[in-house]
């Protein structure tokens, strides 16, 4: 493969973030003596001022840790739903799931980022949060990216939010700069008063009178109750190396059970961007969001035998090299269509044990994150004078009352946000994400595909075309504002980046798949970040997604 730019290959640490003030404010950190969580910290900071319609205080997100020392931590900041969030309340309208006051999670991203810095972090508040709030208070040019992605959100962003990000009164334009007061003195008070700033008192207060008069269920004692969990990692192993991803309600399973189908074929041997090397991966990824969406948001879930081995076996010899099969799609549906692809039956193997940016360090300690607000901006709620959106991560519940992910009063979401983390013979290799909702779970395994099986740097990794299976159900996908992929309903579609070979497309088709031809670069299937460690030298091999305004650099 070859990329629209080279790798950064640096030394001693190396920052990939989705915006290039936010990879800088993480370089920052490295450069006056801070580890990788530090650096982790500033940049998820830094996001909700340069990226606000994607990452901000107010969303959900994951951290994955891996330290020099062997320490290895998973730190899971995705609130659950307001204990006033009744199925009754959204009365079959799902509108009210995707957008404005009953949209939102309790906020957990401030939590994960203050719990982190507290554990392995070694910088003060003060220290970490310094970019963010000169950026927020002195201003940043918007990117042309930046203002695509700023437009199509105004018609569903509140008065507050058009105050705040479009202060002139129309659509802000490539270059022009803009300020966020109200954050900056939301991100004050939390230097100064850490989490209980936040989550309890005048803050708090003011989010959830505001959300409240709107019709919203937030409240402060959801707030006030709120607090980040330490996990445990899930784990499987691919051709040699360690894989690692959060555990559920984290969709992480439905990434680690990919690739263990996927080990089965000789992917170099087929080609990169060969039929039958996109027919595998296509297949493989359809059967496992069939067990994601029966098993993930349930309270006893299997995972053990989602990963194991042996269950993947199984699962693989339901491919077809001549025929593409149908998916039921990315969410729990009710009715059975008898030809699509079924959850599996992982309980019988259950005893065998087996969502971005990143950061690598001088010293080898890795982080990778995957924060988000949902769609763009969230809910569209800019709340109480805080300058803080707030998420719309309920749109990842059903309102089916028999999904095992229907929305209910403190429930825990099947999340979509897929950090991941590979290991070699026990040290850290690659740190690696990508937003892109439910798609994110299919980039993440094409990008570690990519490193591992065809060789590429991460820059060509994370470059490399890319497709998503289409969900073939008509509901609106936040992720899909710039380009809209076809409404497959048979569930055999699939959305493919226009750089593969003509033939590839044509045999695809052949085979039964739906394929809808986008650009060639397209924030449709993702945005991907990534650090990788030369496992003979130890550089830190930088990359980052043009399909955005991602950039790393090093030092």
């Amino acid at each position: 493969m070859s990329s629209t730019r080279p790798p950064v290959v640096a030394p001693n640490g190396v920052v990939a973030a989705a915006h290039p003030l936010a990879a800088v404010a993480g370089l920052r950190m490295l450069l006056d003596g801070g580890n990788a969580v530090d650096a982790a910290v500033a940049v998820a900071a830094a996001l909700n001022v340069v990226e606000p319609y994607m990452s901000g205080i107010g969303g959900d997100g994951y951290m994955l840790i891996s330290l020099a020392n062997g320490t290895r931590a998973a730190l899971d900041y995705v609130g659950p739903a307001p204990r006033g969030a009744t199925l009754d309340r959204y009365k079959d309208d799902f509108k009210r799931l995707t957008k404005g006051p009953l949209s939102m999670l309790v906020p957990g991203n401030c939590s994960g980022w203050l719990t982190a810095l507290e554990a392995y972090g070694t910088m003060d508040r003060a220290r970490v949060f310094a970019p963010a709030i000169g950026y927020a208070e002195n201003g940043f040019p918007l990117s042309p990216k930046n203002a695509s992605f700023i437009e199509p959100s105004l018609a569903t962003m509140d008065e507050a939010g058009r105050r705040n990000i479009a202060p002139n009164g129309r659509p802000p334009t490539a270059g022009e700069v803009i300020r966020q007061p109200e954050l900056a003195r939301t991100f004050r008070a939390v230097v100064e008063g850490g989490q209980d700033a936040f989550y309890k008192g005048p803050i708090a207060e003011a989010i959830c009178a505001d959300v409240q008069r709107r019709g919203g269920v937030l409240a402060v004692e959801d707030m006030a109750a709120y607090r980040a969990q330490w996990v445990k990692p899930i784990t499987t192993t691919y051709r040699g190396y360690e894989v690692s991803a959060m555990p559920p309600p984290c969709a992480g399973v439905q990434f680690l059970e990919s690739l263990n189908i996927i080990e089965g074929f000789d992917l170099a041997a087929m080609g990169h961007g060969s039929p039958d090397h996109l027919h595998v991966l296509i297949e493989a990824m359809k059967i496992a969001v069939a067990d994601r969406t029966e098993y993930v948001a349930r309270p006893d879930v299997p995972t053990a035998g989602l990963l194991s081995k042996r269950y993947a076996e199984r699962r693989r010899a339901e491919i077809g090299m001549g025929r593409a099969r149908p998916s039921r799609g990315d969410r729990w549906r009710r009715f059975e269509d008898m030809e699509a692809i079924k959850a599996g039956d992982p309980a019988a193997l259950a005893h065998e044990q087996t969502t971005s940016f990143s950061v690598i360090d001088k010293d080898g300690n890795g982080v990778s994150v995957t924060q988000s607000l949902g769609g763009g901006f969230g809910s569209g709620v800019c709340a109480g004078g805080t300058g803080v959106f707030l998420n719309n991560f309920c749109w990842w519940f059903d309102l089916d009352p028999e999904s095992p992910n229907a929305i209910g009063p403190g429930k825990r979401v099947n999340m979509c946000l897929n950090p991941a983390q590979v290991h070699r013979d026990g040290r850290l290799a690659i740190c690696i994400g990508t937003p892109g909702g439910y798609g994110a779970l299919q980039t993440v395994p094409q990008m570690v595909i990519n490193l591992i099986d065809f060789g590429m740097n991460t820059q060509e990794a994370i470059e490399a075309p890319r497709f998503r299976a289409v969900i073939p159900i008509a509901e609106t996908d936040v992720y899909f504002t710039q380009e809209r992929p076809m409404d497959a309903t048979n569930g055999t579609g699939v959305v493919v980046e226009g750089r593969y070979p003509d033939a590839t497309f044509a045999e695809l088709e052949r085979r039964g798949h739906h394929v809808q031809r986008l650009a060639d670069f397209t924030p449709a299937v993702g945005g991907g970040q990534g650090v990788a460690i030369d496992p003979s030298s130890g550089a830190r091999i930088g990359g980052a997604d043009p399909r955005r305004d991602g950039v790393a650099v090093g030092y």
